[in-house]
């Protein structure tokens, strides 16, 4: 008889990886490592993640003793083809990217693209075309896009096309309505589908600008059902948190809550640790840690986050009923030390959490990340993934 837990939770810190992915120099990412990295630039203090056991998969700088863990851990292989959030997030739930993504970093989108675009964009003038920082290029045509009633566009390392738009001089309906419209047109070609069509809204003037907690992710949709369509279609609840509902195009999603920042993230998931509800998955992402501070290349800002999460981890853990099971994990790497802004390739973190835990440790390498929603899926008697390890059993 399998072991039953009422309720799962997953968090993905977004970015949070852990080196040494066999892959790294194909992707151009050799000696990347983030957890280490920020380690060794900043003081980590994360007892809770310690004590569950984090040190057992992953190098950080003056790591402590702890005697014995409390959680199983991992080290995650990614298997897609990829080191983005679409990819690990998808691969999480049962889909292999075989095929990347396409990117624009060295052109910019192309003529005739850009010519498609401009039809829905109300007359205004299409403005950037490079890839960039959002916060850099918000700098450079924030004050030309208000006063000539233009549209800031660009891209990133990875798979996307943004749109930036002031809310008091464009508007969040119109912003977001021009992404949405990008969305189909992008979907319209392959060689012009990317990933993921962003709407970055800011505010300010006069030269300081702030981007807002108002983006909007529009996501490729999932090439075929995931483990959130099948838990949904046999009766679980799954709760989405942050930007998950934006990543699968609230495929498999029953309720969404908004987070904005990390800390309020997981405000939202322990609020709901502590609710006696039952059938239950909800699955939280952590984009601070790659949006704020890995693509930014800010180190201390990023392991200010980390501990900020671990006194987080602490209060979840605490709010956790007997039968429920906490999986942490990541879904690409992006260290803030390494070369450029771009996601890095490596291993990733995988830490699994239940109060009703009898001895846990450490387990061999995963095979990929389906093996954390093969869990979910096992737990709730539908069928696995046919990516992934099954390691259900071993949980005890």
């Amino acid at each position: 008889m399998k072991k039953k837990y009422n309720r799962i939770m997953m968090v993905v810190t977004d970015s949070l990886g852990i080196g040494g992915d066999v892959r790294q120099k194909e992707f151009g990412d050799e000696g990347a490592n983030t957890l280490l990295h920020v380690s060794e630039n900043f003081q980590l203090e994360i007892p809770m993640w310690k004590k569950l056991g984090i040190t057992s998969i992953a190098k950080i700088h003056n790591p402590g003793k702890i005697s014995s863990q409390l959680a199983y851990t991992a080290r995650v292989n990614e298997i897609s083809n990829g080191k983005d959030t679409l990819t690990g997030h998808w691969e999480m739930m049962g889909i292999e990217t075989k095929h990347p993504f396409p990117v624009f970093t060295k052109n910019g989108f192309p003529i005739e693209m850009l010519d498609e675009l401009a039809k829905v964009f109300d007359g205004r003038k299409i403005i950037g075309n490079i890839a960039e920082s959002g916060t850099v290029i918000i700098d450079q045509l924030a004050e030309e896009e208000i006063n000539n009633n233009s549209i800031i566009i660009y891209t990133s390392a990875d798979s996307t096309l943004q749109i930036c738009g002031h809310e008091k001089h464009m508007g969040l309906d119109n912003l977001y309505r021009y992404a949405q419209a990008a969305r189909d047109i992008c979907s319209s070609r392959p060689e012009w589908n990317v990933g993921r069509v962003i709407a970055r809204p800011y505010i300010g003037s006069n030269g300081k600008w702030e981007r807002t907690f108002n983006r909007h992710d529009y996501a490729v949709e999932p090439p075929k059902n995931t483990i959130l369509n099948r838990l949904h279609k046999e009766g679980v609840n799954v709760i989405s948190i942050g930007k998950i509902r934006d990543i699968f195009s609230n495929q498999g999603i029953s309720k969404h809550y908004a987070s904005g920042s990390d800390e309020k993230g997981m405000d939202i998931l322990i609020d709901l640790a502590m609710k006696k509800t039952s059938n239950e998955f909800l699955f939280l992402n952590l984009v601070q840690f790659d949006s704020h501070y890995g693509h930014r290349r800010d180190v201390e800002g990023y392991g200010k986050n980390i501990n900020q999460f671990d006194i987080k981890l602490s209060k979840l853990v605490n709010a956790m009923k007997e039968d429920d099971l906490l999986i942490i994990t990541s879904d690409h790497g992006n260290d803030p030390t390494f070369k450029g802004s771009d996601h890095t390739r490596e291993n990733l973190p995988a830490t699994i959490y239940s109060k009703s835990f009898i001895e846990p440790k450490k387990l061999p390498d995963f095979n990929g990340l389906a093996t954390l929603g093969n869990i979910v899926a096992s737990n709730f008697e539908i069928d696995i993934a046919n990516i992934g390890d099954d390691i259900f059993e071993k949980l005890k």
